[in-house]
């Protein structure tokens, strides 16, 4: 895959996060998953992000992430797994 992965991160109102990298996270049309199950059976990376707990929505499109966070898990926890799971799924 690729030599390196840029990870930018923006926390916006409500547990929403703005997830921006330089690598393609979908080739099609745009995702969105509002469950853990929903994302189990959806695209490679979706079914990456499954495994990170907190996440209520996840919208996938072309090399963006939008992710709304249940409030009983800290959002920056949340962003730390997320990076974590994109950086093990790329590099």
């Amino acid at each position: 895959m690729s030599e390196y992965i840029e990870i930018e991160t923006e926390i916006g109102d409500n547990g929403r996060l703005y997830i921006s990298t330089n690598l393609r996270l979908s080739e099609g049309e745009p995702e969105t998953y509002d469950s853990v199950e929903a994302m189990e059976e959806g695209s490679p990376v979706a079914q990456a992000l499954s495994i990170v707990e907190g996440i209520r929505l996840l919208h996938i499109s072309h090399n963006d992430l939008v992710i709304e966070t249940d409030a009983e898990v800290g959002v920056h926890v949340v962003v730390a797994e997320v990076t974590a799971v994109l950086k093990d799924f790329f590099l």
